[in-house]
């Protein structure tokens, strides 16, 4: 595959605080991502929070994503909750609007929207939870681009539903020999060596296999790479990971 015709947005989540609370460097993400998925106030994020990363993700020209979860500030978001499919469309849709609205208050918009944590893996197989989030946003925009796994059922019922969908993989995180994220109980779940992070991106983003958590070779296509925030020295990582991807030819540019 030629690098050279290759685009790649590079993403991060962001706005991941509460209150005088701040757990990631969002000025420092936002001079290298093209895309910011932002917290909206279920897993972390307030309004305040919200609305100061939307401005200045808009003064950079960083695209602004809707980063919906569960309703688990305690769990960060990253534990699975039963919830019930229509109450999971009504928060989806809570969370989607504020942001919507947050972001239009700054002269922003909101172009995609990414679930997190515990329900970006859970949409991932769980086609009850994966139907309520792709009900809620098109009941919100259905102009919006949904942002999830390769092969997961959420963008197979997104597609079905004629939203725009967007592939993604993350760069700094573990696979499955079945192209699922390693659990991040496990122990190498999260990947910290920036040289390896770098070598994983650029392979991912012109073709080429990667290896799984055994070692063996695996196939990742993504339109769009994730460097997480709150992984220590997320800005130094992003900003080599997009040093190693123009450095081998390919564009790095917001997909909305």
């Amino acid at each position: 595959m030629d690098p050279a015709a290759l685009t790649v947005d590079l993403n991060a989540d962001l706005g991941e605080g509460f209150g005088v609370w701040r757990l990631t460097d969002d000025e420092g993400l936002l001079d290298v991502v093209t895309s910011a998925n932002v917290a909206c106030g279920f897993h972390a994020g307030d309004p305040s929070t919200m609305r100061r990363v939307c401005e200045a993700a808009a003064a950079r020209g960083v695209s602004v994503g809707a980063h919906v979860a569960y309703r688990d500030l305690a769990g960060f978001g990253r534990r699975f909750v039963d919830v019930a499919p229509d109450e999971l469309h009504d928060d989806v849709v809570y969370q989607l609007a504020a942001l919507v609205g947050t972001a239009a208050s700054v002269g922003a918009r909101v172009r995609y929207v990414k679930p997190h944590g515990a329900l970006y893996n859970a949409v991932v197989h769980h086609e009850e939870q994966a139907a309520a989030v792709v009900r809620a946003v098109a009941a919100v925009d259905a102009s919006l681009p949904l942002v999830g796994l390769p092969g997961s059922a959420v963008l197979r019922l997104a597609g079905q539903a004629g939203l725009a969908t967007v592939t993604e993989a993350f760069a700094d995180r573990a696979y499955t020999a079945q192209g699922t994220l390693v659990s991040r109980r496990l122990p190498g779940a999260v990947l910290t060596d920036v040289a390896t992070v770098v070598a994983r991106c650029v392979a991912m983003a012109t073709g080429r296999p990667v290896a799984d958590v055994d070692g063996a070779p695996l196939q990742v296509s993504a339109r769009s790479l994730c460097v997480h925030g709150d992984t220590p020295g997320a800005v130094g990582t992003a900003r080599a990971v997009r040093a190693g991807l123009e450095a081998a030819g390919v564009r790095v540019a917001a997909f909305a």
